[in-house]
């Protein structure tokens, strides 16, 4: 009984979660040039969605008019919930999906969010998940991975926890980072704990000597200076290699920065 149990979980962990982008962001990107947008799913549904503390609505909600900043997010219903906090990106929309549960480590859910680039970046938790898309594995988690636009279908995997499947559109010159959180399986829900994501990686520029940071095409001091950055800047952390972290500038653009002078949100 207890293996038919596992199976079923396993069968459910693969229904696609469906998330289609491209209508609403042209919407977005065409109409609302300083506002976002947030959508919330929730399984089951009709949880509560609170934004900063205060009550929205029930999910599935849907708000396209937020301000451009950065929200605490938390969905609960009969006592399962979730929360985290998630920054808005001026002219997209960002996706919140919550399988809800009263045990941390049953709950898996996924945030969607959308930044100049190309491609698709996959963060978990677990780290060092496989991810497949269309069927390929890329490799393991975190991972950026260079795929035109269109629809695709993205498979994360780890042992031990039960395998998590999103449909989504990526628009051209987007980046779509993916930042899920996976369900141990029955047979590990009493040994291991996992804390849930809550919002994707980032630095912050501190000072330097120069009053600018060099951002390089290679991880060495002999790499072409691709870019600068200022002291206050936020970048997003795709990779640290030590003495160097791999990150994305607001414009799209991917290189390399020394990790003294950046820390972590």
């Amino acid at each position: 009984m207890k293996k038919i149990l596992i199976w079923i979980l396993v069968l459910i962990s693969l229904v696609s979660l469906t998330v289609r982008f491209s209508g609403k962001i042209t919407e977005f990107i065409l109409g609302l040039k300083e506002k976002s947008g947030l959508s919330v799913l929730s399984t089951p549904d009709k949880a509560v969605v609170y934004l900063n503390g205060k009550e929205a609505g029930k999910t599935p909600y849907e708000n396209k008019d937020l301000d451009v900043e950065e929200y605490s997010i938390k969905i609960e219903k009969e006592g399962a919930l979730w929360q985290g906090k998630v920054a808005q990106r001026e002219g997209t929309l960002t996706v919140v999906n919550r399988d809800l549960s009263k045990d941390p480590s049953s709950s898996a859910g996924e945030v969607l969010t959308l930044g100049l680039g190309r491609g698709i970046t996959v963060i978990s938790n677990p780290s060092e998940s496989n991810v497949e898309i269309d069927g390929k594995l890329y490799g393991k988690t975190p991972i950026t991975i260079k795929v035109e636009a269109g629809e695709h279908t993205i498979l994360v995997s780890h042992q031990n926890y039960l395998k998590r499947s999103i449909r989504a559109s990526l628009p051209d010159n987007y980046n779509l980072t993916v930042s899920t959180d996976l369900a141990l399986s029955e047979v590990d829900l009493s040994t291991v704990a996992t804390p849930p994501i809550t919002t994707t990686p980032e630095v912050t520029v501190k000072a330097t000597p120069t009053g600018f940071l060099r951002v390089r095409d290679k991880a060495s001091l002999a790499g072409k200076e691709i870019a600068q950055v200022k002291p206050g800047d936020i970048l997003i952390l795709l990779e640290e290699l030590g003495n160097w972290v791999r990150v994305r500038l607001s414009d799209g653009t991917e290189g390399f920065v020394a990790s003294l002078y950046v820390s972590k949100k």
